[in-house]
């Protein structure tokens, strides 16, 4: 296991033709079957990073460490995508989901907490979010443990439309003041956001 202290984490809008394959990548990985997108090749990949890029209630980010990119995010308004009719959003919510690649070797001691950290503050601080509201796959008991690090709240139990399939969620909610008092709030910022 490698250990780091000081991560370089940058984010920016994707391109979705010169990303899709990057991502793509990530996404067949088998860590990453509650995206629900195994199957989708190059071209699939790049349609729904373009869809989600040029919707006018959502952004898809994508993320590098050290300068290799590691991570895919994206943000919506759950008042007008995703969560209509499921979620009662206040002023200020934003929806997020991050997905982070899969380690190839060893792993990075630290490296999703920093990524997941610097995500948070990507979303209170440059989008302007007042509370950062996710929905994750009841099973998916990694990210329940990420997100309960990042000082969010369970809400309650939701199904979410997803196609052909509805997704079983833990409809979660995390504010400025509780990231800022949970365990990754309180990690020491190295990264720094360009």
């Amino acid at each position: 296991m490698t250990v780091v202290t000081d991560f370089e984490i940058a984010i920016r809008p994707t391109d979705a033709s010169g990303d899709a394959a990057t991502v793509q990548r990530w996404l067949s990985h088998p860590k990453s079957a509650f995206w629900g997108m195994q199957e989708l090749g190059v071209d699939k990949v790049a349609d729904y990073l373009g869809e989600v890029a040029t919707h006018p209630h959502q952004d898809s980010w994508l993320g590098s460490v050290d300068g290799g990119a590691t991570f895919l995010a994206e943000t919506y308004d759950p008042a007008r995508v995703l969560l209509v009719g499921i979620h009662e959003a206040q002023p200020g919510d934003l929806g997020m989901h991050v997905l982070i690649a899969p380690a190839e070797g060893h792993a990075t001691h630290g490296l999703t907490d920093a990524v997941f950290a610097a995500v948070m503050r990507w979303c209170f601080d440059e989008l302007g979010a007042e509370r950062v509201v996710v929905e994750p796959d009841v099973r998916n008991a990694a990210i329940a443990a990420k997100n309960a690090r990042a000082g969010f709240r369970v809400l309650g139990e939701i199904e979410v439309p997803e196609g052909e399939h509805v997704k079983r969620a833990n409809l979660s909610v995390c504010t400025r003041a509780d990231f800022a008092a949970s365990a990754l709030g309180t990690l020491p910022d190295h990264d720094r956001l360009g």
